[in-house]
Order: structure tokens, then sequence, then C-alpha cells
């Protein structure tokens, strides 16, 4: 008989790590997670406040610290170390920093012998995925960037709001970049099945004037609605992240928009990009390629080529 364990490490205890590990615990989610930083006082005084919820909680998951040198049989390690940014920066700002934090862990995690499957919040997150799958050599389905995930949610409470329903009845991504150039198919966009363009049309005199580009920018902006009210963003990112590891975990097959390496997709080679992809037990299965009119594809297109841009910044650098 073969019992399996299931094991997360969150690396990186600040708010959006110990948020991520909490979602895990109160989900249950997994058997184990185990709580890796630089601050091993931060890292244990976030393991005593979990252990202590576990009473009241519908099942007891170990929660523990641990090192680099005891990843080996890790099933994910979601690194959200990184360089937060400051007042009047982009994510792309922190990059060259976060790489050299991404490298600082992924190395000796690697000498740990973990053989499972990265995934990366740290900003800029499409840029940090691909660093991470480019140190790691980690085949690419077990390196995965939370991407688009949160804009996704984003953008699917905006259009729920403006037309009056439960957001999870509104089908969207927004895709590309997790940053300014992301963009959104609009011609897939459906609520319950309806094309959204025909949900507005129908509707007139309840939506009114619908300005797409203002909901694209709303979506983009959103982050630092948060940061600049309260200093970051973290129930949000964690959930999704949550969301990611459960799909793999329990082999779901769902499509959730996160960042993974497109190889001939939407033309687009050698670059991570947050698209709808397959999650399952193997990771990121498969990238669902979407039809996208020529306007769409053209801005999908402006997105991966900024991210390109910054990724062969930083993989020229050898940091």
């Amino acid at each position: 008989m073969k019992i399996t364990t299931r094991k997360v490490a969150i690396v990186g205890c600040g708010l959006v790590g110990s948020t991520t590990a909490f979602s895990l615990v109160t989900q249950g989610v997994c058997d184990e997670v185990m709580l890796i930083d630089i601050n091993e006082e931060r890292a244990y005084g976030e393991m005593l406040d979990m252990r202590d919820s576990i009473e009241y909680l519908n099942r007891n998951v170990k929660v523990k610290t641990g090192t680099y040198a005891e990843c080996g049989d890790m099933d994910i390690i979601v690194i959200t170390a990184g360089a937060p940014p400051k007042q009047g920066q982009t994510r792309l700002d922190t990059l060259e920093m976060s790489a050299k934090i991404a490298k600082s862990i992924v190395e000796p995690i690697m000498k740990s012998g973990f053989d499972g499957i990265f995934i990366a919040i740290s900003n800029p997150v499409d840029i940090i995925a691909h660093y991470i799958y480019k140190l790691s050599g980690l085949p690419k389905n077990q390196v995965i960037g939370t991407g688009t995930a949160i804009d996704s949610a984003r953008l699917q409470n905006m259009i729920a709001q403006t037309v009056n329903v439960d957001p999870r009845s509104v089908h969207a991504y927004s895709m590309g970049e997790h940053g300014d150039s992301q963009m959104v198919p609009w011609s897939t966009v459906t609520i319950a099945g309806k094309p959204f363009y025909d949900v507005i049309a129908d509707n007139k005199e309840l939506v009114g004037d619908v300005d797409l580009d203002e909901l694209v920018y709303r979506t983009t902006q959103e982050g630092w609605e948060i940061f600049n009210r309260k200093g970051t963003t973290y129930y949000g990112i964690a959930t999704a992240c949550v969301g990611v590891i459960k799909a793999i975990l329990n082999d779901e097959n769902r499509i959730i928009p996160v960042s993974t390496l497109l190889e001939g997709e939407y033309g687009e080679r050698d670059v991570y990009a947050g698209v709808p992809t397959v999650l399952n037990r193997s990771g990121a299965y498969d990238v669902l390629e979407i039809h996208m009119t020529p306007g769409e594809l053209a801005r999908f297109k402006e997105s991966t080529r900024v991210i390109r841009e910054y990724t062969d910044r930083i993989m020229k650098l050898n940091l």
C-alpha cells in the first residue's frame, strides 16, 4: 500500500506568502505546508499563528518551518519573495532585484533534489517564471507563473458589476503580461454563454455605453488602487495561487490563465505569458489556444513583445 502526502512549500513569509499559506491551511488543500523565509523568526511566528487555528478548521494541515535543503520531497514550491515596487514604479522596474532573489532561491532548492512544480508569484511574474524555468532546468510544464489569473478575476468582477450578475457567471480572460500591456480578447467574453457584445446590445437601458478600453485600463490599475490604499495586495493573489495549486494537486484539468512558456501557440515562441492553460497533476498540461480577431491578436503580440524585451534583458545580465 502506498500513501502519499501532499506537500507545499512557501518561500517568502511576507503578506502574500503568509496569506497563501493560510489559505492552504483554511481550505485544507494539502497535508503539509512548509514556510521558508530569510527572516527565520518571522517564518516561525507565522507557523505558530497558523498552527493555533487548526482546532477550528475542517482538517489538520501540518505547518512547519524549513530550509531549502528540505525541499527535495515537496510537490509544489511557491516563490513569493521579490522586490516590492516603490511609489511611481511599475512591476518591470523591480526586475533585476527580483531576478537576483529568484536565483538565490532556485539554485539551492534544485540542489535538494527537488523535481516538483514551481509557482512564481514574484513580479514581474512572467519574466521571473521564465528565469526560474531557465535556472531550474525543469520541463516547462513544471514552472508556472500566476500570470493573469488575478487580472482575469478583476476583469470578471468589473464586467459583473457593469451588467449586475454574479462574477462567476462571467467567462473572460485577461491575457499577455501581468502588467500594463495586458489585453482582453473581447470577442470571446461571454456571460452564461451569451457573447458580451450581445449582452451590451440587448441591454442598452441597463448598461448604457460600455467603454471596453476603460475596463481593460481599470483591470491593469486595480492592483495599484489597492497598493495606494493599503501598501500591497495579498488576499486576491494568494487565493488565485491557491486555486492554481488545487487544480494541480486535485488533477482537475481546470483552465486558468497562468503564465506558461509558449512554443508556437498564438504564433509566439520562447516567451512566458498569461494564457488560458489546462492545469493538472503534471502542472501546465496544455495551452488552450482560443481564436482571436486580428486586432486582438495584434494586441496580444504587442504584450508578448514587452515581456520578451525585458526577458532578454535579464537573461543577458547573467546574474
